[in-house]
Formats: C-alpha cells, structure tokens, sequence
C-alpha cells in the first residue's frame, strides 16, 4: 500500500519510512510484557484477545485519510507482532525438552505468512483495489481467530493446577548477561531477516538495475525459503545441539557476507609488456545464492536461539523468550536505518553487508567468548568436586 498512499498524501521519504517502521516497533515494545503475562495468564486465551484487537485496525483501515490516521492504525496493526511470543509460550507445555526445537522450529515457519502476503496482496489489488486488503485481512483474522478459540486445546491439566509463582521468579533471568547476549544473537538472525525483507527490492533496483517485479519476486524467494528452513533448524537443534547449529550458522554467514560486502571493483596491474584490467562484480544470480544460503542460515539461527533459550530457561520461555524476541524485532527497525546511513557515508551499495559482517563479529566474538568462560567455570567445578587435597589420608 505504501505506493499507494505515497502519491495519495504526498509523503516524504522520512514520513514513509516512519510509517513502515510503526507497526515493527509497537510488535517489538509488546513483546516483553506479553511474554511476562503469559506465565501467569492462558496463552490462549491471550492469544485470541490479541488476534480480536487486530481486527478493527484492519477493517477500519479505508476509512482512514490522513497520515496520522494511518500512524495510529500502524501501530495497532503492530499488535499483531506478539503473536510469536504468545504462541511460543503455549507450545512448550506439550513437548518434552527433546522435541522443544523441532515444535518450536514448525511454529516459527510461519514467518512465511509474509512470503503469502507479498502474493496475496497485489492480487486483491487488482482484482477489487488497494481499500479492500484490510477488510479482507480482518476476515481471515476474526476466521483463524474464532477457529482458534473452538478448536485449540487448552493449556495441559497438570500446568493448570500447578500453584502460581511470582512476577519475580520470571523476571529475574532477565537481568543476566547471558539472555541479552541471545538477545543479540537474534538481533542478527531474525532482525536482519526482516531488515533484508525491506532493503532488498530497492538493493536489485537500485544496485542491478532489476524490474521491481523481478526485485520482488526474488525477495520472496528469499523470504520463502528462510522461513521453512526455520522447522528443519529445530530438528538440527534437537539432534546435535543448539549451540553447535548456532556456531556453524554464523561461520556460514560469515563467509557469505564476507563476498556480499565486497563492492564491485576494476584493478589495472602494471605488467612487464602491458597493462592488465581485472574487473571483479557479483554478478546478480552469484548475488542471489549467496543471499539465499544467508536466509536459510538464519532460518536454522532463528530456531536454534529458542532451542538455546529453552535448555537454560524452560520455566521462562515468556519472559525470556520475550525479551529475546523484542531485541530481535527491534533490529527489524534498526537495521534499515543503519543500512541507509551505511549506504551514504561509505558510498556503496554493499555497505549493508558491511555492516551485517560487522554485527555478525561481535555475536561470534561474544560466543567464543562465553564458551571459553563456560568451558573454565566447568574446570573450576570439576577441580573443586575432585579435590584430592580435601580427602582424608
């Protein structure tokens, strides 16, 4: 709808960018303090009420005007973004720790539900024009919603009698180090998703001179196949380990960004007879794999976080998984920015990748770092329980 309602208000590049980001940003704040209520409260029961608020917004969506009607209703769309961390809480009361990542992983491929869209919406476009797609995203809603309600089980008998504990029990991990630092590991893997999900029609547009259906469709391959890499990460993360899927995801990223960061460059080598030009580019389709191996690595990344959050945190995953998905969400918001700024003060394209090669460092730099501390406190353990100073003679 954005070019739309750019021509209709005249909007500037800083009011539209403002106007994406609304619904990003109020889906990321919410998702902390959804996830501190669903300790306490039925996530399914959070789960409907959060579906019902996101229907007027979007049945109401014509009838808006102005670019602060459509500010305010971003921002109630935006609700629509706890959904994750709702449903995330509700699933882990049905599997053992073993299956965590596999049912977790399932669950989160339906981050294609935005590759649907990219489909959905421009042929209700055509078909009865650009005021009909919140109406009829409403319906589907209130439809899953009302489905939901009647069909989803409630959460199992013995989590239900279990005796309530308090606020401070599920807040105080966040307090630690270590759930910021996944934190930021899903700043990487899921918010430089939704980051490349926006920057990259105008990347093809504008650095390969694409068609922007060209541009579109090969975003939506991108989108396509990271969001079902996402179950089969779970399954890795169950089988070998979620810190050993992490580690090797970020390794493959690692390489690819280190290509993708590398602008298009033209050396002439000064040769004993003569001179020697060497022209060194990506050319669109090399562009497109590596990207595509980035996004199916970061599908495998965004399960194997929650595995890695579920074998330290099983009793927080709201709370904790909350603030995770937050931090995450948030890069959904900051990337962009940071993307353009990237752009215009180095002076290239690739800048972004630069930047992504960047926050992928620091994210490998604090793991090595963790697992080396990790791996010394266990010695240190180990030494104390084996002590053979304190035995007797």
């Amino acid at each position: 709808m954005s070019i739309e309602l750019k021509l209709r208000l005249g909007l500037s590049g800083t009011q539209m960018g403002i106007l994406l980001s609304a619904p990003i940003i109020t889906g990321a704040l919410l998702r902390l303090p959804i996830g501190i209520l669903c300790e306490r409260y039925s996530s399914k029961v959070l789960f409907v009420i959060q579906m019902f608020v996101v229907v007027p917004p979007l049945f109401l969506l014509p009838a808006v005007d102005s670019f602060g009607g459509y500010l305010i209703v971003g921002l109630l769309i935006g609700i629509s973004g706890v959904s994750f961390t709702i449903g995330i809480r509700y699933l882990t009361d049905w599997f053992k720790s073993t299956e965590q990542g596999t049912a977790m992983g399932v669950f989160g491929a339906g981050n294609a539900g935005a590759a649907i869209s990219l489909i959905v919406v421009p042929y209700i476009n055509d078909v009865w024009g650009w005021h009909y797609i919140g109406p009829t995203y409403s319906i589907l809603v209130l439809i899953t919603c009302l489905a939901f309600w009647f069909i989803a089980p409630n959460a199992p008998h013995y989590q239900s009698n279990a005796k309530p504990k308090d606020f401070a029990f599920f807040t105080k991990p966040l307090k630690q180090a270590k759930v910021w630092r996944f934190g930021l590991y899903y700043y990487f893997v899921f918010g430089s998703f939704l980051a490349l999900i926006l920057w990259l029609p105008q990347y093809y547009v504008n650095a390969y001179t694409l068609p922007f259906n060209q541009a579109m469709a090969l975003t939506l391959l991108f989108v396509i196949s990271s969001s079902m890499a996402r179950a089969a990460g779970g399954w890795f993360a169950d089988r070998f380990g979620a810190r050993n899927v992490n580690w090797s995801v970020f390794w493959i990223c690692l390489i690819c960004l280190f290509f993708l960061s590398y602008p298009p460059t033209t050396m002439t080598i000064h040769g004993v007879d003569k001179d020697v030009n060497l022209s060194i580019e990506l050319n669109v389709w090399i562009f497109t794999l590596l990207l595509l191996i980035i996004g199916l690595a970061q599908g495998f990344g965004r399960a194997s976080v929650y595995k890695l959050i579920n074998d330290y945190y099983p009793e927080q995953m709201g709370s904790v998984g909350g603030l995770v998905a937050m931090l995450g969400a948030l890069g959904g918001c900051t990337l962009p920015v940071l993307f353009g700024l990237a752009v215009d003060w180095v002076g290239v394209y690739s800048a972004c990748f630069m930047l992504l090669y960047g926050v992928l460092a620091v994210c490998m730099l604090l793991m090595h770092l963790a697992i080396k501390r990790e791996r010394y406190m266990q010695r240190v353990a180990n030494a104390k329980q084996f002590n053979f100073l304190d035995q007797d003679e």
